[in-house]
């Protein structure tokens, strides 16, 4: 998993996973931090780091493949995009609606 879908996982997800795991998830996929300077900073192994990283990749995994609620959300996103492309201003405005009640 590359981390631009793991960052995108971790936005419908991150919630289902362990505070602990939430951070480790947010300074590496998010932030961008190696291993080792996680590790430093949260008084744990890098191999403990990776370890939860790997883990926390295959949950993330497993809960969209049963859910599918990013690529529905990503299937939403292209429809509002044609539609918009089709459409007047008001439609427009209609859509960035709906765009915003789901980022809620």
């Amino acid at each position: 998993m590359n981390k631009i879908e793991a960052d995108r996982l971790l936005d419908f997800y991150a919630c289902l996973l362990t505070e602990k795991q939430q951070s480790i998830c947010d300074l590496y996929f998010r932030e961008d931090l190696s291993l080792q300077e996680i590790a430093e900073m949260s008084g744990v192994s890098r191999s403990a780091v990776h370890d939860t990283i790997r883990r926390c990749e295959k949950e993330l995994q497993t809960y969209e493949d049963k859910l599918h609620l990013s690529a529905s959300y990503q299937k939403r996103l292209k429809l509002y995009g044609q539609i918009r492309a089709r459409g007047d201003d008001e439609i427009s405005r209609l859509l960035d609606l709906c765009i915003d009640t789901e980022n809620d």
